[in-house]
């Protein structure tokens, strides 16, 4: 199958081949579509001083315009996801940039500050099914030993649009903070024309009805958790639980979770099959998953580290990450070229042991800038092995073409949770040790334990030998 795969609509039903070229062309247009909502998030930091002064927000209100984002995204993702499997990756993912770039016109024409939120809403709803879709499409359209490299290439996305964001929206504010969304607005005309041309518009023959009630009880256990999540104080994290910011809303999500299994186990056709979790390689790496999702954001934290440590400013640990994005950048794309060769197993073991080695360095180590660079560099490596294309790469293994995308959402959901977390147990743990070097040592030496097992769940993922034969059944299947 070399230099020739198969349109995502004709996948093993023996249709008209593409050539490698036009391939790399909708690897191109899912490319630039994930940078443009990964670039969103790096970009819109420098211009909260500006929106804040322009509509007189507060603190919390400025907290929401970022927080919203990521809470519609969370909630769009398995619904965008399941409905890209059902109707066609090429209408989902026209309607998600489409609302993205509406979103974006919004916020750029917003008079009040709570239309500037609901615009905020509708970009996150957007920007959810992004990268599912594109993840599925890569699963659709390349055959098993290119898609670690293709999802890779994705996955550094969000080193580049950490390393260009800030440049890029330091040029744009020179003008205004409002070109920071209008550049969204050409790029994604391009990205609907092309997907129109270059995506499958057929979807998955099916008749049977929608889980409308599956999909409202995960929205709302979802919003229950990340709003709890959300207004918890980390440095009080006992007297938060109890306040009514918090507990209506944990009590929300403890009440959700088990109804919206209930529904899914009788529905038809349910947003998330019970199925994929009979699958121990599923069960396994959505839990790490949502492990090193927690690992992820707790990195956040570290140049906090370096300024309670070494005593730079906050401008200068910033920079100080700089070597840690660009091991990541570089890293995702070849980790992924590796994942057919070596299997996904020792990839995600070794990512593991360099996440924790990092934290590790963090944790028990005396900070200096170099020992941090090293740490940043070490940690930075490890999470280039998992971020980008080991999970998704087991995932598109491990559904059947009908539920690509559905799975990819839920990686999407466990991993989101996760981040939602790992700010939270940081934060919390390093408040309780009364805060600054001491403090936030702490809490990555519980990531390092965190990290270490995972290692010990990695252990049960499933062998090179075994991913390529479960591979080479499905290829059999899908020609028959």
């Amino acid at each position: 199958m070399n230099g020739v795969f198969l349109r995502p609509d004709q996948a093993g039903s023996g249709g008209e081949a593409l050539d490698e070229g036009q391939n790399k062309r909708v690897l191109a247009l899912l490319f630039v579509g994930v940078l443009m909502g990964a670039l969103d998030l790096a970009i819109v930091g420098p211009a909260l001083p500006a929106i804040q002064a322009d509509f007189q927000m507060n603190t919390r209100q400025l907290a929401w315009l970022f927080n919203i984002y990521v809470l519609c995204q969370l909630v769009s993702t398995p619904l965008l996801a399941k409905l890209s499997d059902r109707f066609g990756r090429r209408r989902i993912y026209i309607f998600s940039v489409g609302g993205f770039a509406l979103g974006s016109l919004l916020l750029v024409l917003s008079p009040t500050t709570e239309f500037l939120l609901l615009s905020r809403a509708i970009q996150g709803f957007g920007a959810g099914g992004i990268f599912p879709v594109a993840a599925a499409v890569i699963g659709d359209t390349f055959p098993a030993e290119k898609r670690g490299g293709a999802l890779g290439l994705l996955g550094a996305v969000f080193g580049l649009a950490f390393l260009v964001g800030p440049f890029l929206g330091g040029i744009l504010l020179q003008w205004s903070w409002h070109w920071l969304f209008l550049i969204n607005l050409p790029i994604a005309v391009v990205l609907i024309w092309q997907a129109t041309k270059l995506l499958p518009d057929s979807g998955a023959e099916n008749s049977l009805p929608f889980d409308w009630l599956g999909a409202v009880t995960l929205a709302v256990a979802l919003v229950g958790l990340a709003v709890a999540v959300t207004n918890l104080d980390s440095g009080n994290l006992l007297a938060s639980l109890s306040s009514t910011e918090v507990w209506p809303y944990v009590l929300l999500t403890v009440a959700g979770l088990p109804l919206f299994w209930r529904v899914e186990k009788r529905a038809e056709d349910p947003i998330v099959r019970p199925s994929f979790f009979a699958s121990r390689q599923i069960r396994l790496t959505v839990i790490i998953a949502l492990g090193v999702g927690t690992v992820e954001s707790g990195s956040v934290f570290f140049p906090a580290l370096a300024v309670a440590a070494i005593g730079v400013s906050a401008s200068m640990a910033a920079w100080l990450m700089l070597p840690s994005v660009l091991a990541m950048t570089v890293a995702a794309p070849l980790v992924g070229k590796l994942l057919y060769r070596t299997g996904s197993r020792i990839i995600v073991q070794c990512g593991l042991l360099l996440v924790c080695a990092g934290v590790l360095i963090y944790g028990q180590m005396t900070i200096t800038i170099a020992v941090f660079i090293v740490g940043g560099i070490v940690g930075g490596l490890g999470l280039a092995s998992l971020l980008g294309a080991p999970f998704r790469y087991i995932l598109l293994n491990e559904a059947s073409a009908q539920d690509r995308a559905a799975a990819q959402g839920l990686l999407s959901v466990f991993m989101a949770v996760g981040q939602l977390l790992g700010a939270a147990i940081v934060g919390g743990v390093a408040a309780s040790r009364g805060g600054g070097a001491m403090g936030y040592q702490s809490a990555f030496m519980v990531l390092a334990l965190v990290t270490g097992a995972l290692v010990c769940l990695s252990l049960a993922l499933k062998s090179r030998a075994q991913e390529q034969a479960d591979q080479a059944a499905a290829e059999l299947v899908a020609q028959k």
